[in-house]
């Protein structure tokens, strides 16, 4: 095969007079693992569906090797024209393909070859859309978010699958997990056009914050030449000399225009939940409740206690009865059998995954509003309601458009918008990162990080659960459900396998690796007491004891060399003084991340030790 099994290169594409691709390019060589990365908007699923031929560019070159089966997996798929699951699998099989690969695939992926596909829920037809692609093993494999509706035992199961093949692949998505462990390099979409880095996910964040660093300073930069320039132009210099001074007149048009791209440059979502006064310390306290539906035990006799501050995740496969088990803790669902009690003054908040609680017809301003005025209400102070909006990345002109015109990612943002508009000491989130960029994932985290209530959580993000949940409550199946301390990869750990795993009793597990036994429902369990405990370091002790005296000094220093940086008047004076400052200013936020990052760990070992 040869060296290139995909190669698009100087890829324009506009849309609606806006270029969205203006110089893209993506090689694909055989074993390639590529996460395409950028924000939602950047072009990343039009760029795939370029590779993929079902989009054609303005202009640039697309290359795609006569012996190399591509197979390309869209966000939705169309089942349009097949009867059953099996004519939809084989549909995508070429001749020399394994007739049987079909339907051992769907066997693999749970899904009856006589299913009809329009009948099939969202998760049954991810199953089926990923069952077509994986079936025939391609060369190359260009899949768009391939854990959308998937619950976390199928993207396990995935996960392993696309380590084991020897396709080539670039994949979209937002879980960090799966990229992290999937990818060999990335390929960044900023403002059109295409960087890459030749190392996994786990680099990338690093690396683009870098970039981003060094494209402040020649911004810095850029400023104080055109601030030079008008001097000179102004003072009187256009008139002599001409040949030479309109060279210079067209360098400073080209210069504004390089400032109007940087003023293009995406913002950050800016997000503020408007808390209520504090509940009382117990949140909420439920003692043996039970829920059946037809004879099918959902919940089975299940306690426990939330208290105020608390962030407690939902996980478990599609069907184990997530959300039921959240409105029963909730309240908003009465049980068969148990007792409830819920603490005092709490004010609770719920976000819906399911996107019921927008009206398609309505306003994106009357979301807020409730179509009263043009200002809403955060944390006691009036914003109006297009300020509001564009903390969460809306443009001013889109308060006034309908719902129905915007995207999942879009949507998922109002919702957010929404919730957090409102003042409230609990917060009920369902699936709250569906159709998040990473961005704006980072930032929800930061919010959830600062919230001084409660947290209730659905989830099938691993990383987002272990950086947010203190607990996570597991389905066990047949309505057990068992609550563990801390995130998800602490849940694993304790629990021995991950979730859709069942944990059976020790006999029955003798002999097998990863077996930790039965336990009671409700009941958290905890390490081995027998077991040596772990103790700091001298080299960790001495570093947890003086990195505050650290932070606080870069910190310090940043400060400093951020005003010095945005003096208008260094630049000019004294250029050699300016680079110092900012080369020193870029080092030293690094260090100060490093140094955080660093506390950080050893303060959550020194709680986990001690506790």
């Amino acid at each position: 095969m040869a060296a290139h099994l995909i190669k698009l290169d100087d890829i324009h594409l506009t849309f609606g007079g806006t270029p969205l691709l203006t110089g893209a390019g993506l090689t694909v060589a055989p074993g390639d693992r590529i996460c395409l990365v950028g924000r939602n908007g950047s072009g990343k699923s039009t760029l795939l569906k370029i590779a993929a031929g079902f989009v054609e560019p303005d202009s640039g070159e697309r290359f795609v090797h006569p012996g190399a089966r591509v197979r390309y997996l869209p966000q939705e798929a169309d089942f349009a024209g097949f009867e059953t699951a099996i004519d939809y699998v084989e549909a995508g099989l070429s001749p020399l393909d394994d007739s049987y690969a079909a339907r051992r695939m769907l066997e693999n992926l749970g899904l009856e070859a006589d299913a009809e596909p329009q009948l099939l829920s969202g998760g049954e037809a991810r199953r089926l859309a990923l069952a077509r692609v994986l079936a025939p093993e391609p060369e190359v494999l260009l899949l768009d978010e391939p854990t959308n509706h998937l619950d976390l035992p199928t993207i396990e199961w995935l996960e392993r699958i696309l380590k084991g093949l020897r396709s080539a692949m670039v994949l979209i998505s937002h879980d960090r997990r799966m990229l992290e462990a999937l990818s060999r390099s990335c390929v960044w979409i900023d403002r059109g056009r295409t960087r890459q880095l030749d190392r996994g996910f786990a680099h990338f964040e690093a690396w683009r914050d870098k970039l981003l660093e060094e494209d402040e300073i020649e911004r810095h930069k850029l400023d104080r030449k055109i601030e030079r320039e008008l001097e000179w132009m102004y003072g009187g210099g256009v008139t002599a000399r001409r040949k030479r001074n309109m060279r210079r007149v067209g360098e400073l048009h080209k210069l504004r225009e390089e400032r109007q791209n940087w003023l293009k440059a995406p913002g950050q979502v800016r997000m503020n939940a408007s808390e209520a006064s504090q509940s009382g310390k117990l949140v909420m306290e439920v003692v043996g409740i039970s829920k059946s539906y037809d004879g099918r035990p959902i919940v089975t006799d299940f306690s426990t206690r939330v208290g105020r501050g608390d962030r407690v995740g939902l996980v478990g496969p599609n069907g184990a009865g997530k959300t039921t088990l959240l409105n029963l803790l909730t309240g908003q669902l009465a049980p068969d059998a148990g007792v409830l009690r819920s603490g005092t003054n709490v004010e609770m908040i719920t976000l819906d995954q399911r996107r019921a609680a927008l009206n398609p017809d309505d306003r994106v301003a009357d979301v807020l509003t409730g179509g009263r005025g043009d200002f809403v209400e955060i944390n006691g102070q009036r914003k109006h309601v297009a300020s509001y909006l564009a903390d969460f990345l809306f443009l001013p002109e889109q308060s006034r458009s309908p719902v129905k015109v915007l995207s999942g990612g879009e949507r998922a943002r109002l919702l957010l918008a929404k919730a957090l508009s409102k003042p409230s000491n609990l917060l009920v989130l369902d699936e709250p990162t569906n159709d998040l960029d990473m961005e704006t994932l980072d930032l929800l985290e930061e919010l959830l990080a600062d919230y001084t209530g409660t947290l209730l959580l659905v989830s099938h993000d691993r990383d987002f659960l272990d950086r947010v949940a203190t607990s996570v409550i597991v389905s066990e199946g047949e309505g057990r459900w068992v609550e563990y301390a801390g995130g998800y990869s602490d849940m694993v750990a304790q629990r021995g396998a991950g979730v859709g795993v069942p944990v059976m009793a020790p006999s029955v597990l003798q002999g097998s690796p990863g077996g930790t036994g039965v336990r009671p429902a409700g009941a958290t369990t905890r390490p081995d007491a027998t077991k040596s405990k772990r103790k700091l370091s001298f080299k960790e002790a001495h570093a947890l004891k003086t990195l505050p005296e650290t932070i606080a000094r870069l910190e310090k220093e940043v400060a400093v060399l951020s005003v010095k940086v945005g003096d208008s008047g260094l630049y000019a004076h004294d250029p050699a003084a300016f680079n110092a400052a900012t080369e020193r200013l870029g080092a030293a936020q690094r260090e100060l991340s490093v140094a955080e990052e660093q506390w950080l760990e050893l303060e959550l070992l020194r709680e986990e030790i001690e506790n």
